[in-house]
């Protein structure tokens, strides 16, 4: 089993993934643990609303959302009891027990796996540490519940996660399904991943899934506004259907948010900055390439 958790500033983002993935058919929700209802009694905004309301218990922690999946090695199998066994007793571990947190077992991979949506605020409004969270708990967490369940050890089957890519959102197919939702969902992945700092950059990643954000032509009305809108690309890169203004999303990322999330991505992106400076510095003068082709390949 391999236990990937990350952590973000959008409960709404991760939870509206996990949601779109259901409504598309390609996932489930299993669990609803810690919630004063049960699943089944529950609808989309009530789930939602419970985890926002336990974050804002302590506003002054921005970084609140927390994004845990659990990844099983192709050929197990799993009944939903067992996976929801799996997940209680690994958010225990890791001491998110008391935490409000939804399961989703996904369909969509070559894989078995489930997402995990909880929040890092307890219910009395301290914040859980989870500085070395992945070494000090999640790491034991694992092992020891690869040797209860009998589960492919993650040293075993994690060169077998290679499909597992930074984006798994599936290419929009204009027409395919829903554009709002589909579009949802890469900007839903893209967004939390990426650490781009223009838009131009942001199009780079997003024009690999037939997703374009564009402000319009210069002197339009949705330009002198500043706005934003995202439209669908076909197979050759061409805009189809009616663009959707980035207001009409859940996450609203219209530009003045996203360039709030330029400034905190150019400072994220520093320490790589310095890692490959000093690499290249390193190759320069150990290794001394007389080509930009060795170089590259050094």
């Amino acid at each position: 089993m391999v236990a990937i958790i990350t952590t973000g500033y959008s409960i709404r983002r991760t939870f509206l993934y996990n949601e779109n993935k259901v409504t598309e058919g390609v996932a489930e929700c299993l669990m609803a643990a810690n919630f004063p209802m049960e699943l089944p009694d529950m609808t989309q905004g009530q789930r939602l609303n419970m985890l926002l309301k336990t974050a804002d218990l302590n506003p002054d922690v921005k970084r609140n959302n927390v994004h845990i999946t659990l990844n099983f090695a192709p050929g197990e199998s799993f009944s939903e009891e067992k996976l929801c066994a799996i997940a209680g007793e690994y958010m225990e571990r890791i001491g998110f027990g008391e935490q409000p947190y939804l399961v989703y077992k996904h369909n969509d991979a070559g894989h078995p796996h489930i997402h995990i949506a909880t929040v890092k605020i307890r219910p009395d409004g301290s914040k859980i540490d989870m500085q070395n969270i992945g070494k000090l708990l999640s790491q034991p967490a694992r092992i020891e519940l690869e040797q209860k369940y009998g589960l492919v050890k993650a040293e075993d089957h994690k060169k077998d996660l290679v499909s597992i890519k930074p984006v798994d959102a599936r290419k929009v197919m204009y027409g395919k399904i829903d554009t709002k939702r589909a579009i949802g969902n890469v900007l839903a992945e893209v967004l939390g991943k990426f650490k781009f700092t223009s838009l131009p950059e942001l199009n780079a990643v997003l024009n690999l899934y037939n997703v374009h954000a564009e402000r319009g032509a210069e002197g339009s009305r949705i330009y002198r506004h500043n706005g934003l809108q995202y439209r669908v690309l076909d197979a050759d890169g061409d805009p189809v259907g009616t663009p959707i203004k980035a207001s009409l999303f859940h996450d609203r990322p219209t530009l003045k948010n996203l360039e709030k999330l330029y400034v905190r991505n150019d400072v994220a992106r520093q320490q790589y900055k310095k890692r490959l400076q000093t690499n290249i510095s390193f190759i320069l003068k150990s290794k001394q390439p007389g080509s930009l082709q060795k170089l590259t390949e050094a």
